[in-house]
């Protein structure tokens, strides 16, 4: 185990030494993981006689989290007992006022909630880490919301006490007071570790895994490259918990227990119209964590989700395809249930419409830490 002071304190010790470092599927474009769902699909809306039902998984949220999902709005969907285990956030909106008046208004928010830098801010829409940063002062504040476009929201979250992280996808299926933890990914923060001698740069280029993926790396400490850490001295090289902006994903699925399942199917139950999706969570440490204790949930994500343990460096393409496409079918499986329980799938046009908006807000977005 990691220990409590180190980056990923609280994780099992990340394997450093295979020649594998890195999936040979993990950075494939999206559309050669997908076709083969999106041809299933086909086959399962003629099944069922509607391609429209995995936008009603999730019937109070947004298209079911498919696309354009706010994360505030989902959030908001807790109720007294799961929104204790939710990390404290608040949401404010990018306008035309002054910028001075605008930090003015983010930091009477952040104090009414008690939130404190450090602090995590993201688009309140948006997916894959992008537009995450920490922030550790007002004046990196003020800088985010300059850069952040124009009537679009964001979300500032307290920074989790823990270290550990991991990627939680639940499905329960409508009428059962019981679910299923379908995967657990655990997600490591890339980082290296300083001899004295060597600048980051050097470090980067030199680590196993960090300089296959030097493309993200470099440019995102591009004044710090001269820098030379003292010996001993760990350097977090990413913050955001996506393996599309370097963190390091493994299959957690030997972690999952009956404890962690029943204490999910008590708070996703007091999350209202919550059925299907991921949960990404920061825990102390994995014994506690598997006793369904010691964790705070940073965000609770719909229909879109991966189980991301698939981007694990020994998962084969076979175990890929096969998540993938059981995902589909149980997503497929519960908005038939909802749609027979009343709820009226929404049209293939607003998911359209909600995907072109996400689109083009994404690249207004900051950059991401």
């Amino acid at each position: 185990m990691i220990p409590a002071h180190k980056v990923n304190g609280g994780m099992p010790a990340l394997e450093e030494d295979s020649k594998r470092t890195i999936s040979p599927y993990e950075f494939l474009p999206t559309w050669f993981f997908y076709t083969p769902v999106v041809l299933q699909s086909v086959l399962l809306g003629m099944y069922y006689r509607d391609f429209r039902l995995p936008l009603v998984a999730n019937p109070s949220i947004k298209l079911s989290g498919m696309v354009g999902e706010s994360k505030h709005d989902i959030m908001n969907l807790a109720g007294g007992l799961a929104s204790v285990w939710i990390a404290t956030y608040c949401v404010r909106k990018k306008n035309h006022w002054p910028l001075k008046q605008q930090l003015s208004a983010a930091l009477d928010d952040l104090k009414q909630h008690d939130i404190r830098f450090p602090l995590v801010a993201k688009p309140d829409l948006g997916c894959r880490g992008v537009g995450v940063k920490l922030l550790q002062s007002e004046a990196q504040l003020t800088e985010y919301i300059r850069s952040f476009p124009i009537g679009a929201r964001f979300v500032l979250q307290e920074k989790a006490p823990y270290k550990a992280e991991a990627g939680v996808f639940y499905v329960r299926q409508p009428g059962q007071q019981k679910g299923e933890i379908f995967s657990i990914t655990l997600k490591y923060s890339p980082s290296v570790v300083g001899d004295g001698r060597q600048n980051l740069k050097s470090l980067i280029e030199g680590h196993p895994r960090a300089g296959k993926l030097r493309h993200l790396y470099l440019p995102r400490h591009q004044g710090m490259l001269d820098w030379v850490p003292e010996s001993g001295e760990e350097f977090q090289l990413a913050f955001a918990g996506s393996h599309s902006r370097g963190a390091i994903f493994r299959d957690g699925n030997q972690y999952i227990t009956e404890a962690l399942t029943r204490k999910l199917d008590l708070l996703l139950k007091d999350v209202k119209g919550y059925y299907y999706g991921r949960l990404d969570i920061k825990f102390d440490n994995l014994h506690d964590f598997m006793e369904g204790e010691k964790f705070t949930i940073l965000e609770l994500n719909g229909a879109s989700s991966e189980a991301a343990h698939i981007w694990d460096r020994n998962a084969s393409l076979r175990s890929i395809f096969s998540v993938l496409l059981k995902q589909y079918r149980l997503l497929y499986s519960i908005g038939a249930k909802q749609k027979k329980r009343g709820h009226q799938p929404p049209s293939l046009r607003q998911l359209l419409a909600a995907w072109r908006e996400e689109k083009k807000l994404t690249k207004e977005y900051p950059s991401t830490d």
